[in-house]
């Protein structure tokens, strides 16, 4: 793995970018957490969640295959 790959697949990234670049607000994300259809955050602290940014890569890459199978 290159060191811009690592990088770019370890990245964390916070609740505003995951909204900016899936374009759903934070109770549809929410609720597509609790019934499995998108990757649930870790802990950063006791207050903040964070998700990996390949985790929302893959995410959207599905939707849009997804999109391309119907």
């Amino acid at each position: 793995m290159t060191a811009q790959a690592h990088s770019t697949s370890s990245k964390i990234i916070r609740l505003p970018e995951v909204k900016q670049r899936t374009g759903l607000s934070r109770t549809t994300l929410y609720t597509m957490m609790a019934e499995g259809r998108f990757p649930k955050p870790f802990k950063l602290n006791l207050r903040a969640n964070g998700w990996t940014e390949a985790d929302i890569d893959t995410w959207i890459a599905s939707r849009i295959a997804e999109r391309g199978a119907e």
